[in-house]
């Protein structure tokens, strides 16, 4: 493998003010990570470039990511946070989209009760400025979410939309998740990361038992499937990065050369503009 960009790649700081999440008792987790941390896990994997994702609902983590980001050519772009539903978020969105490397926002639609909620009124405001910026939407979703994400992305149809971690199955799927994904992959505005999978299994499962859901989601999803980490959380699988580029090595075996290098990097760099 080469040429890698991970579109899902964390870092954080638990003594900063804005921090949440991991919390004290989260295992692995409940450490500070940064890039420097991030470069000495991936070892000798030829990553070339990296998209830091949002961890916290705070500003103010926006923030410190774009300074990270600007401050390293390795870092690509940064997927934020902004409350959507604040009549303040046009405005917030249209500061923030001056900063060139922000290239998408990310709600944590798993962690609100209302899986209808990027439906909402409210929040339209908010969804209004990113098409207006041209900005991308991760969704960090759940399968509870996938008829409400269907109907979302048919509302704003010029909003580029990629599916976190495959909407957090637990492998090796059931029916409504197949029907919601493969129903999905027919909009040409949505995408899906291949990540977070791992910790989706059960503890000790083998990794290659995602082998029919992986297989499923390159029918689907094609060109518009993007490889990610979701390191430092995939440790919490008791993976090393090295271990899921393996296992994505493996899970992709019956693909071509091209079709690899799409799905490890060049889908990304043409989904988030980088």
């Amino acid at each position: 493998m080469s040429g890698i960009v991970d579109a899902h790649l964390h870092v954080w700081r638990i003594d900063a003010p804005f921090h949440g999440w991991p919390a004290p008792g989260d295992g692995v987790l409940y450490r500070s990570h940064s890039l420097a941390d991030a470069r000495a896990a991936m070892g000798e994997a030829p990553v070339g470039q990296v998209v830091l994702v949002q961890a916290q609902t705070d500003d103010r983590e926006t923030d410190w990511l774009l300074e990270l980001a600007e401050g390293d050519p390795w870092v690509a772009g940064v997927v934020g946070w902004v409350a959507l539903d604040s009549p303040d978020a046009p405005a917030r969105i249209a500061a923030l989209a001056a900063r060139r490397k922000l290239v998408g926002l990310r709600p944590m639609l798993q962690a609100i009760g209302d899986t209808d909620w990027l439906l909402r009124g409210d929040v339209a405001r908010g969804v209004a400025a990113m098409v207006e910026h041209g900005l991308r939407l991760d969704a960090l979703v759940q399968p509870r979410h996938l008829g409400m994400l269907a109907t979302f992305a048919d509302r704003w149809p010029g909003l580029p939309i990629v599916i976190d971690h495959a909407a957090k199955p637990v492998p090796p799927g059931d029916a409504d998740w197949h029907k919601g994904m493969a129903a999905l992959a027919e909009r040409p505005s949505v995408w899906c990361k291949l990540s977070g999978l791992r910790t989706e299994q059960a503890a000790g499962a083998d990794p290659l038992a995602l082998a029919p859901m992986v297989a499923r989601l390159v029918e689907w999803f094609g060109e518009r499937l993007l490889w990610g980490s979701d390191w430092p959380v995939l440790s919490a699988a008791g993976d090393g990065y090295g271990d899921w580029l393996a296992t994505t090595q493996g899970l992709t075996a019956g693909l071509s050369d091209d079709a690899r290098a799409r799905l490890i990097g060049g889908a990304a760099r043409d989904f988030y503009g980088v």
